[in-house]
């Protein structure tokens, strides 16, 4: 294995992460003290996952025209513009959302390429661990965003600059460590499915990512909304939401050494059980913060296993061009339950109290469904 050439793509995705985490919550909060509209600001929030979904659609293309070296150069490159012009002065709505899809897919592409790099070079009886440790630094990364914003404000340019810098460092590492090959990437074989295609070729899979997008999404823009509603203050509301993101990032490896040493498909389905039953024991656990701290941990560390384990299935199941294309899908499902969580959680909780509890719960029996599906292959092909 080329641990400098991991270290590099960690390093990447690490940037991407943080660059995520701080500036959805500084444009939030910028387009607020400005009076921005809620609508406004929504949609400003939401562009960022249509360049994602944008991206899934490009990838195999610019892999036939482009090495992989140089579809990051341009992407890293990309983002770095997109940040340094949220501090363009007088920079109005269209420029900004401009912005904003451009990092989008920047981010999307190397997310995409990110992770079939990552499988192409794990070993099976690894790859759950090896997979694990780069997802667990995009969310750690991904959390530092908003405790970078709450330490240095929204009004300097500290938290900005500090990203910006990130990525100069993530092009001189891509520019240093990364192979220059030769010709375009070898992905620009033909592919035996399209991005829309592999819904239809592994659904149990498709399932899981559009959870855990739905699932981050929810937890980030509503859960606070809902533990307020509870009765729970502003600080402790926002708290549950990094409690949750802690869960996530601190058990992803441990949950890949399990699902290499007892099996992917049954961890990936004891991980949607779990979601499950914490969904519908919600609006007890609120009412009993002893049980609902731990529990949050949990919640965390198992809606983030599903996509880890979805993301190390993916790339056990496929090779080549095929696993481009099936993480071009994740891709495009991540945009789509991102922009999907706010929405249906947002209207289940104006028909009722129990409206995020029960969303959550729905979305979590429809993984548990496929997934035992998955488990049920599984022990078809060990008995054949």
């Amino acid at each position: 294995m080329n641990k400098a050439l991991l270290a590099a793509l960690i390093l990447g995705i690490s940037i991407v992460g943080l660059s995520i985490g701080s500036t959805v919550p500084i444009l939030a909060l910028r387009l607020y003290q400005a009076g921005a509209s809620n609508n406004q600001i929504g949609l400003m929030s939401a562009l960022p996952a249509a360049g994602m979904m944008l991206s899934a659609f490009l990838v195999n293309t610019l892999c036939q025209r482009f090495t992989r070296r140089q579809i990051y150069l341009l992407c890293f490159s990309l983002c770095a513009l997109s940040v340094a012009a949220l501090e363009v002065p007088g920079t109005g709505l269209y420029s900004l959302g401009l912005a904003r899809i451009s990092m989008g897919l920047g981010a999307g592409l190397i997310i995409i390429l990110g992770e079939t790099w990552v499988n192409e070079m794990a070993e099976d009886a690894t790859r759950g661990r090896l997979v694990a440790v780069y997802t667990t630094c995009f969310t750690f990364f991904q959390l530092l965003g908003p405790g970078l914003v709450s330490l240095l404000g929204t009004e300097g340019p500290a938290v900005l600059a500090i990203v910006s810098i990130g990525y100069a460092v993530a092009i001189a590492v891509v520019w240093l460590i990364l192979p220059q090959e030769d010709a375009p990437s070898p992905h620009a074989e033909s592919r035996t499915f399209s991005v829309l295609g592999f819904i239809r070729i592994a659904p149990a899979l498709c399932v899981g990512i559009l959870f855990f997008a739905f699932f981050d999404s929810m937890v980030l823009s509503l859960f606070p909304v809902y533990a307020a509603g509870h009765g729970y203050s502003i600080k402790l509301a926002a708290l549950m939401v990094t409690i949750i993101l802690l869960g996530d990032t601190a058990f992803q490896f441990p949950l890949g050494w399990l699902s290499d040493k007892l099996g992917r498909p049954g961890i990936y389905l004891g991980c949607g059980i779990i979601s499950l039953l914490i969904g519908l024991g919600l609006p007890m656990l609120m009412q009993t913060p002893g049980l609902l701290w731990p529990s949050l941990v949990i919640l965390g560390a198992v809606a983030g296993g599903i996509y880890t384990l979805a993301i190390v299935l993916i790339g056990e199941s496929f090779s080549g061009p095929d696993l481009v294309t099936a993480n071009a899908s994740a891709g495009l499902l991540w945009g789509i339950g991102s922009l999907l969580g706010p929405l249906l959680s947002g209207a289940a909780m104006s028909s009722g109290s129990y409206g995020l509890p029960l969303t959550l719960s729905a979305a979590a029996a429809i993984v548990v469904v496929f997934a035992l599906s998955l488990v049920r292959q599984g022990q078809f092909k060990a008995a054949q």
